[in-house]
């Protein structure tokens, strides 16, 4: 729990309506990858939301 609560609260908020369990280590690792990509949260946002989908697409049992 550790781990969750010390995400950034953007990226907590996003695991929190996420459509499938993410681990606070892997999710903070796209954050900051499309937080040095993107430089903005809301874009950041948006590029986990694709991973997701495309994550979701690919194995539709995990919704």
């Amino acid at each position: 729990m550790r781990a969750y609560d010390a995400l950034p609260a953007e990226l907590r908020d996003w695991v929190a309506h996420a459509a499938r369990p993410w681990s606070p280590r892997s999710c903070l690792r796209l954050w900051r990858r499309a937080m040095a990509e993107e430089g903005c949260p809301k874009r950041a946002r948006a590029r986990l939301d694709r991973a997701e989908a495309a994550m979701l697409a690919r194995d539709p049992g995990m919704a």
